[in-house]
């Protein structure tokens, strides 16, 4: 699905952030993307929605290489991957279910709009629907973004950092409902640096742990 081959990505006049990665995710798996803050996980991130392409190796989203992919390739495949920003972004004017109806009305898909409530209620922000971004909290904001990035039903879904900026009981909230998502057959690949989160997931999932350290990627550990 996505696939990196000897992949390195440095920005013009410095350094490189990453560097000779290779990863696949392959259907139905589950991973987790450790490594200290400014390692890169975000980077690589980028480079598996298409929103980076690297300076260096192959990748590839779906069967096809990123550097002959085209503008409208690059728009098929992302609809196809849900994405979970670190800093959440939301247009405060409109509210939450207008927010997390976007991509649908966005792509023309406007025929699915007629009823989201079962997606709200999954996410537990029935209650929320008419109410405005600044008015939800940390971990309510991070329900929502979720929700708003699986609402096109997508293969993959990769999180950054979902639960840096909420509490623990939220955390694990919210990792219950990443790996129902990856129950249901959809990739999963979490960036965090919370290991007791990692651990958590012990018990629930079979995962790999990937650690960026020295701008390498390594196995951190079997499966979990």
């Amino acid at each position: 699905m996505i696939e990196f081959e000897e992949v390195s990505y440095g920005y013009s006049g410095g350094g490189p952030l990453l560097s000779d990665v290779s990863l696949k995710l392959a259907p139905g798996s589950f991973h987790f993307l450790t490594g200290p803050s400014g390692a890169g996980k975000t980077t690589l991130m980028k480079l598996c929605y298409g929103a980076l392409v690297p300076t260096q190796g192959r990748a590839a989203l779906f069967g096809h290489d990123v550097r002959t992919m085209t503008r409208d390739d690059v728009a098929e495949a992302r609809r196809r991957i849900g994405v979970v920003h670190q800093d959440v972004q939301f247009l405060d004017h409109m509210t939450v279910i207008e927010n997390v109806a976007l991509p649908l009305m966005v792509s023309g898909r406007d025929t699915e709009l007629q009823d989201l409530s079962d997606l709200m209620g999954w996410v537990g922000l029935q209650d929320q629907m008419e109410a405005l971004p600044p008015e939800l909290s940390g971990g309510e904001r991070q329900r929502a973004a979720l929700a708003r990035a699986v609402i096109m039903s997508p293969e993959v879904i990769l999180a950054d950092e979902p639960t840096g900026n909420v509490d623990w009981e939220m955390s694990l909230r919210l990792l219950r409902l990443l790996i129902e998502l990856n129950r249901m057959g959809k990739t999963v690949m979490i960036a965090t640096h919370d290991m007791n989160l990692i651990r958590q997931a012990k018990a629930q999932v079979q995962a790999r742990v990937l650690r960026i350290s020295d701008r390498r990627l390594q196995l951190a550990g079997a499966d979990l």
